[in-house]
């Protein structure tokens, strides 16, 4: 759930004439409970994959959002619809960063951690430095429960949390007898604990709370009893961290006035940016928007999105397989549509050979493949940037194709944008290279003006464009344009364009079935040079102190790269950084830039694959920094990397 709010600057608290203040959207009488100011605080709910955390830390974040804080999530959940109850597997946890300030990551580490039950307590509690804050569901704390995971004593009694602020809160026991009135069985009752822990942070961090109310009774329309349990649940909650002795002190975090220019913006995570940055292309080529697709996570929410914008002329097709949803997308890119497939790393193997058809068919598509940990089946659910060498070269023969990579949530919209720029423009299939982190986390994002959108429009062909030697004019369907040896797009159907398609290689020009050496060689070289001939922008490098150092990125390690990198620069290290939204072709400039320093440092969610790329294309030396454990990088562990190969 998102929420649309003007520019963070009119949310600053404010007093009213009644002595009371007015925080977050909540009335307190002065002097009730001791408020203290933070910058900034990072909060991870944790519990079992039934416990609700996702749809908790979504609205946590929607009513941060609305109050005017910068933010960052991460959400963090299991393969498995319904994992074993309990269970180390069946951990679900939703971390959120707010600021008062501009920030670019989650968080390396939790502040505060909610635990549900022993599970998400021993599989988060490493990650919470000493001092930390844990509230704790002590009605799961059984010795049966306890016993799943490897606790021999309860962790609650043994002295183990000793050097952290536990609240123990029997959470549990305290939703069911706040929902009494309701009649409502003790099962029944217990799956609004979720909302409980929400009011009890809402209240500790002085969150507005209508609109969560709000969204309960909207999402239980049709079960009006159960979203009023749902709201006292969540009013409980506030009201037990209001009167209760052991929260002694809530906290206050105020919007990030300047961190953002004036604006409208709302939350918003990367495949619901994509899905809207597809519908402004469509809105700004003039042409229906068609996505053909098979389900596949962590994919499958933009064509749950794109299945609601039918008013926008959006054709969403589920289809049988992932070879059936390319097939059906190519075909609406020969019809005349802005076509475009999802699917992640798994899909992009099945779509090889289409794609492949694509490319020698010279057809406009976009293959939007948000990656996720592999090989085979690997981790559906965890992130991984492991695709961008089978972006490159995973269909056979010589098949180019661009790539383009977001490198935040908010940033999926402009590169969905660009992408089909490309794919409009030079009549080539183009790669979006999303990843899991991106398109499930969320960040404020600034609605564009319509007017800051760029003109996509396209010209068909509309008659004959070659003169035969016996003076006939004729339609040649791979005549290039000169400046971007893009062929001309004859949508079937009209009169006198009639051309074939196919597989086989073409010969240049007419399109003909062709089996000639030289032809293929020609056509071949042909096809790279309309990729290699792209426009895209130059690199920009950010390099305030003339640093011997680069840390060159790509796609969502944007994030924890900078935040490293502000790191050592608040230390008097000086250390330059630039990142690449276009990996095919990249900028002209890259070259020059790498030139200018003595050390690249290249940190990937992969084993070394855009630096493989940039020492065989520039003979440089790179340094490889990688990760492949599912998750982002944590800036600390970035800013020690670097701080090493600064002082190398």
């Amino acid at each position: 759930m998102t929420s649309q709010v003007s520019s963070p600057a009119e949310h600053e608290d404010e007093a009213d004439e009644a002595g009371e203040t007015l925080v977050g959207g909540q009335r307190r009488p002065p002097g009730d409970k001791e408020i203290r100011r933070l910058d900034r605080v990072i909060i991870r709910f944790a519990g079992d994959s039934g416990d609700g955390m996702q749809l908790t830390g979504d609205r946590f974040t929607s009513e941060t959002a609305s109050f005017g804080n910068d933010l960052s999530t991460l959400p963090n959940f299991p393969a498995e619809i319904r994992a074993p109850a309990g269970t180390l597997p069946g951990v679900s946890s939703f971390q959120l960063h707010f600021a008062d300030h501009d920030i670019l990551t989650p968080g390396d580490a939790p502040n505060v951690l909610v635990a549900m039950n022993p599970a998400a307590l021993k599989a988060n509690i490493g990650d919470v430095p000493r001092g930390g804050e844990i509230i704790v569901n002590t009605d799961e704390f059984a010795k049966r429960a306890m016993a799943k995971v490897g606790y021999d004593t309860s962790p609650l009694e043994d002295g183990s949390l000793d050097g952290y602020s536990v609240h123990p809160v029997p959470l549990t026991t305290l939703t069911v007898e706040a929902l009494k009135e309701f009649g409502l069985s003790r099962k029944e009752a217990e799956r609004s604990k979720n909302m409980f822990a929400l009011g009890l942070l809402s209240w500790m961090y002085h969150r507005p709370t209508e609109g969560t109310e709000k969204f309960l009774r909207t999402k239980f329309a049709k079960k009006p009893e159960i979203a009023e349990a749902n709201v006292a649940a969540f009013r409980a909650g506030w009201n037990f961290g209001e009167t209760t002795e052991d929260f002694a002190v809530s906290y206050e975090v105020a919007p990030a006035a300047q961190a953002f220019p004036t604006g409208t913006y709302r939350n918003i995570s990367g495949n619901l940016a994509l899905s809207y940055g597809l519908v402004a292309a469509s809105r700004q080529a003039d042409l229906p928007l068609y996505l053909g697709s098979y389900p596949i996570t962590p994919a499958s929410d933009i064509l749950h999105e794109l299945s609601k914008h039918k008013n926008f002329g959006v054709r969403t097709f589920q289809a049988e397989d992932e070879i059936a949803g390319i097939g059906a997308a190519l075909g609406a890119a020969f019809g005349g549509s802005l076509a475009v497939t999802t699917t992640s790393g798994p899909g992009v193997a099945l779509k090889s050979e289409t794609i492949g058809l694509a490319v020698s068919l010279e057809l406009p598509l976009l293959i939007i493949d948000i990656q996720r940990g592999g090989p085979s089946t690997g981790l559906p659910t965890k992130t991984e940037q492991a695709d961008l060498l089978q972006a490159m070269y995973g269909r056979n023969g010589e098949a180019p194709v661009p790539v383009v990579a977001p490198k935040t949530p908010a940033d999926c919209f402009h590169a969905a944008l660009e992408a089909a720029r490309i794919a409009l423009t030079y009549r080539t299939p183009v790669f979006l290279l999303s990843d899991g982190y991106l398109a499930n986390g969320s960040e404020p994002w600034r609605i564009p003006d319509v007017d800051e959108l760029p003109d996509l429009r396209v010209q068909f062909a509309q008659g004959p464009n070659h003169t035969a030697e016996d003076g006939t004019e004729v339609f040649w369907p791979y005549k290039r344009d000169p400046q971007t040896l893009a062929r001309p797009w004859a949508v079937p159907g009209t009169p006198g364009l009639e051309h074939r398609i196919g597989g086989i290689e073409k010969q240049d020009g007419t399109g003909n079935i062709s089996y000639d050496p030289a032809n293929h060689d020609f056509m071949v070289r042909v096809r790279q040079a309309k990729v290699d001939g792209i426009e895209v922008p130059d690199l920009e490098v950010d390099d305030p102190d003339g640093a011997r150092t680069l840390v060159l990125g790509w796609g969502s390690t944007y994030g924890p790269i900078t935040a490293a990198v502000r790191r050592l620069r608040s230390a008097g290290l000086p250390i330059a950084q630039a990142h690449l939204r276009h990996l095919n072709p990249f900028p002209r400039n890259l070259g020059d830039v790498l030139e200018r320093y003595d050390k690249v440092v290249v940190p990937e969610m992969n084993l070394g694959q855009l630096a493989t790329l940039i020492r065989a294309r520039f003979l440089v030396d790179a340094q490889s920094y990688n990760q492949v454990n599912g998750m982002p990088f944590k800036a600390e562990q970035l800013a020690k990397a670097l701080k090493e190969a600064i002082n190398d």
